[in-house]
């Protein structure tokens, strides 16, 4: 599965980062993107609460493809939805990125997590996406705004809120998407 465009758009911003520090793909899921930014020479932490997820991930990076990229590849189960988290804002990152989850509880161990001049790229559905499908819940739907005001006080490198055609299976998605730079 290929990587998210927002993520390919924002390899360029990401590529002078600390080399010191590792790239944590929260909630990562199937592994896509962060498996991206490793074939793009970045360390990255895959970040996730689904174990078989984690072993799919360690499973392709087995692969001839990510030989030489293997040992820049770290593991964290976690479940960042339980009660009174506070693990990630104790970690530092040169980058954070999110797709397609949303636990607004996270967003103040997010801003603390990333170090000064680290970036945050974040896509995830809005609440217009109720008319398109799922999800439908609000607890993970974005509120007008909410995203680019999270990260208000950060450099925005680039905001985009609306709907955009989903190539995989044909159907619209109300999406709200960020790349920001934080504060030196």
């Amino acid at each position: 599965m290929q990587a998210s465009d927002l993520l390919m758009q924002s390899l360029a911003y990401l590529t002078p980062l600390s080399d010191d520090l590792p790239i944590l793909d929260l909630a990562c899921g199937t592994g896509r993107n962060g498996l991206c930014l490793l074939d793009n020479g970045h360390d990255v932490v895959f970040a996730d609460k689904n174990l078989e997820s984690l072993a799919q991930i360690k499973q392709q990076l087995l692969t001839e493809q990510y030989q030489e990229s293997r040992d820049y590849a770290k593991f964290w189960s976690v479940d960042f939805e339980q009660e009174n988290f506070t693990d990630l804002a104790a970690k530092q990152f040169a980058a954070i990125v999110v797709f397609r989850y949303l636990h607004r509880a996270l967003f103040p161990q997010i801003k603390q997590a990333i170090v000064p001049g680290g970036a945050i790229v974040y896509e995830t559905f809005t609440q217009a996406q109720a008319q398109y499908g799922r999800p439908t819940n609000p607890d993970f739907l974005l509120k007008p705004q909410e995203l680019k005001a999270q990260f208000a006080d950060w450099n925005i490198l680039h905001y985009y809120e609306g709907v955009v055609d989903n190539e995989q299976n044909d159907t619209k998605q109300a999406i709200a998407q960020i790349i920001a730079i934080k504060p030196s």
